[in-house]
């Protein structure tokens, strides 16, 4: 584990299983982020989008990573809701990753969330960097699987309007399931925020940090 300090961060690593996990999760950190330091280079891979969701993803990454120095947006093309069958596959590409880019701060998917293609990604993350601080997001679903982070980003209120309105805005599709609402977005960002003494927050899981 090396040692971070998100005023010295300069290449950050986004682990999304579908498009717009990563949005969901830690869009109002990366906004906070490239609003303190916008000379940040961006690598942000989708696991599984194709067609409509594709072009919604890349839409919203570029909205999102406006402000980076640069922004290298790659797709996986793996079958959604398999990815547990597909670990070989999914380990290849995360290790090509790797080998390309040092990130010095890396959002993934929380560990012990419920759903199979978020749990691959996570468990991907930590096998494949063992030197790098990784944090875990969150995304709130049916399963009830929301746990006690202990990692907490406070955010200004028009960072968390600006998430909300960008995640709405981008992913039309999801408009008619009932929890993709720009409330749930809000109020678990608000409840983050209240567990830190802050309006807004973000909330994530780290296994291990060196100060």
């Amino acid at each position: 584990m090396i040692a971070c300090n998100f005023a010295q961060v300069r290449k950050v690593l986004c682990l999304g299983a579908h498009s717009d996990d990563i949005e969901i999760g830690c869009g109002g950190a990366v906004l906070k982020l490239l609003r303190q330091q916008p000379g940040i280079e961006f690598l942000w891979f989708i696991g599984s989008a194709d067609g409509e969701r594709r072009n919604e993803a890349e839409r919203s990454a570029g909205e999102f990573l406006r402000a980076a120095q640069s922004a290298d947006i790659r797709f996986g093309g793996f079958r959604e809701s398999y990815f547990p069958e597909q670990w070989g596959a999914l380990k290849q590409a995360i290790e090509e990753i790797k080998g390309r880019f040092n990130p010095d701060l890396i959002f993934s998917h929380w560990r012990d969330d419920r759903h199979q293609d978020h749990r691959t990604i996570s468990d991907l993350t930590w096998n494949t960097f063992r030197n790098h601080l990784i944090l875990e997001y969150e995304i709130p679903k049916y399963d009830g699987d929301l746990g006690q982070p202990n990692i907490f980003i406070p955010l200004d209120a028009d960072i968390c309007e600006a998430k909300v309105g960008a995640v709405q805005r981008n992913f039309a599709s999801q408009a008619s399931k009932h929890w993709f609402t720009p409330d749930t977005f809000r109020s678990l960002m608000r409840i983050r925020g209240i567990e830190c003494v802050s309006t807004y927050a973000e909330a994530f899981y780290c296994k291990k940090m060196i100060f």
